[in-house]
């Protein structure tokens, strides 16, 4: 059996843990910068605050509706999800994150278990450990289990938050009841697709031959329909090591200075290669990107990027951002505003299994040094030790104007009880 674990409205419940205040109120968070929602409550949703609403065009809606408006605590987020998904390992060791706030899990050789009552047991140890509201959708297959945990968030009352599809009986009602625009796997152009064929819902999809399904369509839809039959061909996802490392941000401010965008593409740089030496990577190419505001219309518009290729592979955080560095000063264009930046490493392959070179090598004393930076900033965190082309007092320094504490990850944000 499988199950699909997922977070009920998860920023908003991070704010709500360490915020009891803010239960039952409606709450929006924002993007990168301030710019638009990103995620809200079901009380927000209950008031058609709409999905990427830009904040400057709804701060009055928002004021006058009561909205909690919050600027993204990634930080925080991503603690809360880290414990999230430490609990759910005490259930079971086949755990695959599959977002921030949801992962499946599968339960091998537990025959004769109550799933209902287990599923109960992870719900209430999430909630009573980390404050944060899931529901659990349970069946013999990963399609389902997605299907079964929008029936238990769907019909919170009837279920408690807890779906389990055992039988065909059950599993051909709930694929009755969901429609293919809420079909795990389903997207918008195979959607237009099945349509055409008379398909409205995903019991529709299962019914068409499978001979037609592998004729007309990939294996993957192939198998999702088996899987939605109850035959499982979706399987966890085993732990892949990613063929390019990419780091891009808005900047806080339109920047038209050279020396600003220099040292953020630096940031950029050295995050890429902090996440190829995590890895176990090095890189063979760099790709910088560089692009003005595009909603600012009147503005003259400049998307360029640049690719370089080094001579030897390299997770060297100062190589990466020297030559990365170099790159945005030669795409660079007087007299434009820019608002976004990025830094992609890609022709990945694996450090200590490299071709040597006769002449061009990466300078030996760089490993070391990169070893002791990485082990001192995991020991100290917020980054104390950076190159002096980086602003000491930043990291991705983000408008962040409506910043909740960091109450599970600085020190100076835990909450004191008097």
């Amino acid at each position: 059996m499988y199950a699909l674990v997922d977070c009920n409205n998860f920023y908003a419940s991070c704010e709500r843990a360490f915020n009891p205040n803010l239960r039952n109120k409606p709450i929006a968070i924002l993007s990168n910068n301030d710019g638009c929602v990103i995620s809200r409550s079901d009380e927000a949703k209950a008031l058609n605050l709409p999905m990427g609403a830009p904040i400057f065009k709804w701060e009055a809606f928002c004021k006058a509706n009561n909205i909690q408006v919050f600027s993204s605590n990634y930080p925080l987020y991503g603690d809360m999800s880290s414990r999230v998904m430490t609990i759910l390992e005490q259930f079971t060791p086949n755990v695959e994150v599959y977002s921030i706030d949801e992962a499946f899990v599968q339960f091998r050789g537990f025959e004769g278990y109550d799933f209902e009552d287990y599923g109960n047991q992870i719900r209430q140890r999430i909630l009573k450990w980390t404050g944060i509201p899931t529901c659990v959708g349970i069946a013999p297959t990963k399609a389902l289990s997605k299907v079964a945990n929008k029936i238990a968030r769907k019909f919170p009352n009837e279920t408690k938050g807890v779906y389990v599809i055992d039988s065909g009986e059950k599993r051909i009602k709930a694929l009755k009841w969901i429609t293919l625009e809420n079909v795990w796997g389903i997207g918008r152009g195979l959607q237009k697709r099945l349509k055409i064929k008379g398909c409205k819902t995903a019991l529709d999809f299962v019914q068409l031959p499978d001979e037609w399904v592998r004729k007309n369509f990939s294996i993957t839809e192939w198998k999702l329909k088996k899987d939605l039959e109850g035959i499982s061909k979706l399987k966890l996802d085993e732990f892949q090591i990613k063929k390019a490392i990419a780091t891009t941000r808005s900047f806080e401010y339109t920047f038209s200075d050279i020396e600003n965008i220099k040292e953020r593409i630096s940031t950029f740089a050295t995050s890429c290669a902090e996440k190829l030496r995590k890895q176990g990577s090095s890189c063979h190419m760099i790709y910088v990107t560089l692009s003005s505001d595009r909603h600012k219309k009147k503005l003259e518009q400049h998307r360029v990027s640049k690719v370089i290729s080094l001579p030897y592979p390299t997770d060297s955080s100062l190589i990466i951002s020297q030559q990365a560095v170099q790159a945005v000063t030669y795409i660079f264009k007087a007299g434009i505003k820019y608002k976004r930046a990025g830094v992609v490493v890609t022709g990945l392959v694996p450090t200590g299994n490299q071709q040597l070179q006769m002449f061009d090598n990466e300078n030996p004393k760089h490993k070391p040094l990169m070893h002791t930076i990485d082990k001192l900033n995991a020991k100290y965190e917020n980054y104390k030790i950076k190159f002096g082309n980086q602003d000491l007092k930043r990291t991705w320094k983000m408008r962040q104007e409506r910043l909740s504490p960091r109450y599970t990850t600085n020190i100076n944000d835990v909450i004191k009880v008097k």
